[in-house]
């Protein structure tokens, strides 16, 4: 395994484990929200995007973090293994939740020098909260239709921190 999708609900962890999947591996793990935001939330156009994740598949080895819809295809046509972080609700929204609020108290830098703002939580519609629960029945639904579709490369799901760990120490 060396071309690797980790795919999940927000807040469920797949940069932590892609980028201890790369680690494991020696596999270059690439964050895709350093991909598809630039320096004050702007965000990168769905061509370039697609042209950055394309540039990365085409190489022989790699770890994404996620597959968004505009360039999903490009990944899995490649990959020869997607994680389905597939965690109930709670634990995910619990995730998220901490990690927003260290991310604000400390102004922790992610994606491009972008920090998470109480203003943009509490403000906008279109806040990473929000957006877990837009997403998360369909986002959920995706992954267990790809585990039972034998087009797709194979899809390991994993349904709490310790199937996700029982996993990664079995990982050559």
């Amino acid at each position: 395994m060396r071309r690797i999708v980790v795919y999940g609900v927000t807040g469920s962890g797949k940069s932590t484990l892609a980028a201890r999947i790369g680690q494991r591996l020696g596999v270059p793990y690439h964050s895709v929200d350093d991909l598809t935001w630039e320096p004050g939330w702007v965000q990168v156009p769905d061509e370039v995007q697609r042209e950055r994740i394309a540039a990365i598949c085409a190489s022989d080895a790699w770890v994404l973090d996620s597959a968004y819809g505009q360039w999903r295809d490009v990944p899995l046509a490649r990959a020869d293994l997607v994680v389905g972080l597939d965690l109930p609700r709670w634990r995910s929204l619990g995730r998220l939740l901490r990690r927003t609020a260290r991310r604000v108290v400390l102004r922790t830098e992610i994606c491009n020098g972008n920090r998470e703002r109480v203003r943009n939580l509490v403000l906008s519609t279109d806040n990473i909260v929000v957006w877990h629960f837009r997403s998360f029945a369909r986002k959920r639904q995706r992954m267990r239709d790809w585990h039972a579709d034998p087009a797709m490369p194979p899809v390991v799901l994993l349904r709490s921190p310790a199937e996700v760990e029982r996993w990664l120490a079995g990982l050559r």
